[in-house]
């Protein structure tokens, strides 16, 4: 949903940015892996230690390098492939970061209630990564797999909106059910994905 609404306007506001990139001598490529580099870098260095704020504050400034390479390489003709693959390669670095922080988080921490946050945010690290999966392995047999109620974008807003409100005070509780509902979100996408591509290749036998 967010890619569908969101991108023409993100795309206007980091126009500039990408062309004082592009005249820099700087790559796509290397904008994707820096952004990557400082997206880890936020989670797996402040939400470990539950500095969920300033850790949200630097995910988020790196993140959207998503949307500056991808408006570079259109700009400067490199829209390729390599770039898409590199892209999509390393989103899953930066994902498995921020749930993988929250995990480290409350997983060192006592309690059946911390087990529980460690558990769910576990949950949405790998019930993201299979959503992602299912749709690249689709398209890599030939199908298409562009369904879902959870997309990589609507799930990273959502737990960094709360994440890093809860860095400001809001009862952890509120970031336990996003993460549940994140992670029951994403089941029903991978299940939609696969009833997607059972279809088309029943249509297709």
């Amino acid at each position: 949903m967010l890619n569908k609404y969101a991108r023409a306007l993100f795309t206007r506001i980091f126009t500039p940015v990408a062309r004082l990139l592009l005249s820099l001598g700087v790559s796509p490529d290397v904008v994707t892996v820096v952004g990557t580099l400082g997206v880890c870098a936020g989670a797996l260095a402040f939400y470990p230690r539950g500095s969920f704020f300033w850790g949200t504050v630097v995910i988020t400034v790196f993140v959207f390098s998503d949307t500056v390479d991808g408006v570079m390489a259109r700009m400067s003709g490199r829209s390729g492939s390599w770039g898409a693959y590199l892209d999509s390669t390393l989103d899953r670095f930066g994902d498995a970061a921020v749930f993988g922080g929250l995990v480290l988080c409350y997983g060192g921490r006592e309690g059946a209630g911390n087990d529980a946050m460690a558990a769910l945010a576990l949950a949405c690290l790998i019930l993201g990564s299979v959503v992602s999966y299912a749709k690249a392995r689709a398209e890599g047999l030939g199908w298409t797999a562009n369904v879902g109620i959870a997309e990589r974008a609507d799930r990273l807003v959502a737990v960094l909106l709360t994440t890093g409100l809860v860095g400001l005070g809001l009862p952890e509780v509120v970031l336990g059910i996003v993460l549940a509902v994140l992670a029951l979100a994403s089941l029903v996408t991978v299940v939609q994905r696969m009833l997607t591509v059972r279809s088309q290749a029943l249509g297709r036998a």
